[in-house]
Order: structure tokens, then sequence, then C-alpha cells
């Protein structure tokens, strides 16, 4: 993502971004409302993120579909232990139930949610600890079950 902007004829010569962003999505996807993995590392905050921002509309359907129908599976992929020693689910939600759904769902919290991102906040050491890509490493791998889920929910192999 880029962290610069040309100030040559600017009088406000603050920098476009202060922050480091880089997405590893899905080989087919086409844009960053895709499944993938994300690193933020900025001089205050440091975070790796998995899952999905903003789906498009027929890959959301399909997530929350795959919920409502496959509740066990989303269940072991978002509330696994492992994955949440690691991760929190965050995002927006709707207010309301989405169309089609009762708002006596069991799961209507999970169909609720606009996003399907789990974050795993870091110290800024850690970003600058000589480890710090095998702990990159280690919480993708944590989140493979997540992944796998939102995949096959947005209809992308995993």
């Amino acid at each position: 993502m880029r962290v610069y902007r040309d100030t040559r004829f600017s009088k406000n010569k603050t920098p476009y971004k202060t922050n480091i962003g880089i997405q590893f999505r899905h080989e087919l996807a086409k844009d960053v409302h895709s499944p993938g993995y994300y690193v933020h590392i900025d001089p205050e905050q440091v975070f790796i993120g998995v899952g999905i921002w903003h789906p498009d509309p027929p890959a959301l359907a399909g997530i929350r579909a795959r919920i409502a129908g496959k509740s066990a599976e989303w269940l072991r992929a978002s509330r696994d232990k492992k994955f949440r020693r690691h991760f929190h689910l965050g995002g927006t939600s709707l207010t309301r139930p989405p169309r089609g759904y009762s708002k006596d769902h069991p799961m209507i919290g999970d169909i609720k949610r606009k996003d399907f991102i789990a974050i795993e906040n870091l110290t800024v050491e850690a970003a600058l600890d000589a480890r710090f890509r095998d702990q990159v490493e280690t919480s993708f791998k944590t989140a493979t079950g997540y992944m796998q889920f939102l995949c096959k929910a947005a209809g992308v192999p995993f």
C-alpha cells in the first residue's frame, strides 16, 4: 500500500500514510475485499489480521448462509481455543438481522456481521524483534481453520 504522496507543490508536507500495511490475499482475489492475511505496523500500533473485510454481496451472502447452515463448523473455526488465544473477532455488524434471517436464530450474532476479520494485537517491540516473521507465520497458521471456512463460504479455493 502506498506510503507516500507527492508533496513537491503542496504546503502540507505530512506523509500520506505513517503506517505499513501488508496484505496477502488469495491468488484468485480481485481486490482487498477477499479472504486474506494482513500485517499492520505503525509507530503506535502493530497487529495481525486474518479474514475478509467488507465482502462483496455474493461472498457476504455465502458466508452468512454457511454460518446458518453449518453452525458447528463455524463454531469450530471461530471459537477454537488455539485460534482465540491469538485472535479476537472484529469488524462491524448490522443492528438488525439481515433479510431472510430470524432475530431468534442461534447464530444471529455472527450472521449480523458485515466483516469477518480476526485481529491479534502485538506490541511495537514485537515488530522490532528478529523473530517477528516467525510470529506472523505462526499466527497465520493458527488461523487456517478460520480461513478455510471463509474461503469455502466465499466460493474461493483454499
